[in-house]
């Protein structure tokens, strides 16, 4: 199966599966799309963003998700913020040749909107205590989606399936010959298809988050999409890539674009207190990092 939901190519390769599994892997990328994404007029987050205050009726899936990210909110110290959107919907960079920067008095009243800890959840209903604030899922959404799909594919009785969602990989069992699956990590601002090196997983995931993946250069200046939650600027630091490894993807999601935004040593230390999460480090050297001895990475550490 493949399409094209969140701005991004989904490819739901599965072993054995017959042609209506593949279609209902389908069906539950739109659903969650329609649900979760704030550009859909229709959807959930977008009736939240409208509703400039008043309480808005969602599903369990979307107060889920909610409560995660605020959940991820909290263990970041508000470096990770999925009320981001005031700032983020004010850059383009879908466009790397535009190079238009925010005006930067609009920019930090956007920032003034930007506080997780102004999403009330009571049950199915969400209320945000800032009118003026609004919900982006899209640094952990992806994540969930392929939990989602993960789960369905077990249940259909399928042991053997690789799902890609634009990056974000998350594999059921290993592969049909019993090997693990070798997955590329991408050389940051490298040719398309250069891989640095490769991890060795099975029924896990992976997923990367860096400063090559949607950015524009100008006067010199990189500015990619990884917001600093404190500025509505892109994030500046050491690292050019996390890549995280773990056994849920919404956790590796998150926990990708988390560590990206702490730095390396703070990434790292953020990491040391969390079981079966492991993860990789490319700093803006080209060095790569690994968070333990564990980490079944096969390349130039």
């Amino acid at each position: 199966m493949t399409g094209t939901y969140f701005d991004t190519v989904i490819q739901v390769e599965a072993w054995g599966a017959q042609r209506d599994v593949l279609d209902r892997c389908e069906e539950i990328c739109a659903y969650y799309e329609n649900l979760l994404s704030p550009s859909i007029e229709t959807s959930e987050i977008s009736e939240i963003n409208r509703a400039q205050g008043s309480p808005v009726t969602v599903s369990d899936e979307t107060a889920e998700l909610l409560r995660l990210g605020i959940r991820y909110g909290e263990l970041s110290g508000g470096r990770f913020d999925i009320t981001i959107a005031s700032a983020s919907d004010l850059w383009d960079f879908k466009d790397n040749e535009s190079g238009t920067l925010p005006d930067a008095q609009t920019l930090e009243e956007a920032v003034s909107h930007i506080d997780y800890r102004c999403i009330q959840i009571d049950g199915n209903t969400v209320t945000l205590t800032d009118p003026q604030a609004k919900i982006d899922l899209g640094g952990i959404a992806k994540g969930y989606i392929a939990d989602q799909l993960k789960d369905y594919l077990k249940s259909a009785g399928i042991k053997h399936a690789m799902i890609n969602l634009g990056g974000n990989v998350h594999t059921l069992g290993g592969r049909y010959d019993g090997t693990d699956f070798r997955i590329g990590i991408q050389k940051p601002f490298a040719d398309g298809g250069t891989v640095l090196g490769t991890v060795s997983i099975s029924d896990c995931s992976v997923v990367s988050s860096g400063d090559y993946e949607r950015y524009f250069e100008k006067d010199g200046v990189i500015y990619h999409h990884i917001l600093d939650p404190d500025t509505g600027y892109p994030v500046q630091n050491d690292l050019d890539q996390v890549t995280v490894i773990s056994d849920r993807s919404v956790d590796g999601d998150a926990l990708s674009t988390t560590c990206y935004v702490l730095g390396l040593e703070d990434g790292m230390k953020l990491l040391q207190g969390m079981e079966g999460i492991e993860a990789v480090f490319v700093t803006k050297d080209g060095a790569v990092h690994l968070s333990s001895e564990q980490v079944p990475f096969s390349g130039q550490p």
